[in-house]
């Protein structure tokens, strides 16, 4: 049985305000997720607390990770020498029991290839320094448990958060960062949403957002550049020769030419 809604019903402007809402989503960028781990180390806590947290927060920036799936990584979920994380448990924050993934497709391994993804696992790995039990939890309470994300929000990340006069937003925002920082850097869509372990292209789209000003005029830079790029390599036709102009100089010297 299909409804049909008329044009200015209640549940069609519902339905549009949630999109418009959806695009609003607070998200932390990579150098905002920088700044957040920095802050980190200014707290009044441990040592051991601060590698902790400011880890997590570059880890949840760099991998785009769920905060469930976060919590429930496990040492041996780590493959530093390949640059990879592998996810196949999910802490439940409501009921803090470790279980299954929120859908097939989150049951995936993230490659941590790009310059975030290296100084995130650089850092993680002196973060793990010394012997390990392969079945610990990466981030463990003082009792060996995984994280919860309330405490995490609490006593680490809001805080700082305020520190930096940042919007106060949960975990999530360092996951839609990083998805924005992937779409906008050309990264191939189908890539992306196993990376994501989304389960629909909309659920990826909806992540990215509104882009803010200061990256759509980074895309315009680039697009100007890569034009003029283009049209530096072009050949040029004179006569009955090709004249092709070595792109390290100006002017015509440095040239070389073909006969055509």
């Amino acid at each position: 049985m299909f409804v049909r809604f008329a044009p200015e019903s209640p549940a069609i402007r519902n339905l549009l305000q949630m999109k418009i809402e959806s695009r609003g989503a607070l998200s932390f960028s990579w150098s905002q997720a920088k700044q957040i781990a920095g802050e980190v180390y200014k707290l009044d806590v441990d040592d051991v607390l601060k590698e902790r947290y400011a880890t997590l927060f570059i880890l949840a920036s760099a991998s785009g990770l769920r905060c469930a799936e976060l919590f429930a990584l496990r040492i041996n979920d780590l493959d530093f020498k390949a640059g990879t994380i592998r996810v196949d448990e999910s802490a439940d924050q409501r009921t803090y029991i470790l279980g299954p993934c929120k859908n097939v497709v989150a049951y995936r391994t993230v490659l941590l290839a790009d310059s975030e993804g290296r100084e995130a696992l650089l850092m993680l790995k002196r973060f793990l320094k010394g012997p390990q039990t392969q079945t610990a939890f990466v981030f463990r309470s003082k009792r060996g448990t995984a994280l919860r994300e309330t405490s995490v929000l609490h006593s680490f990340l809001h805080p700082v958060l305020r520190t930096l006069g940042f919007p106060q937003a949960g975990m999530h925002a360092f996951r839609h960062g990083c998805n924005r920082r992937w779409e906008l850097s050309g990264m191939n869509l189908a890539v992306l949403r196993q990376r994501m372990g989304h389960s629909s292209a909309v659920m990826t789209a909806r992540y990215t957002g509104e882009i803010p000003l200061d990256k759509v005029q980074e895309a315009f830079s680039k697009m100007e550049l890569e034009n003029m790029e283009v049209i530096g390599k072009r050949p040029r036709c004179t006569g009955s020769r090709l004249v092709v102009y070595n792109q390290q100089t100006r002017g015509m010297s440095g040239r070389r030419t073909m006969a055509v």
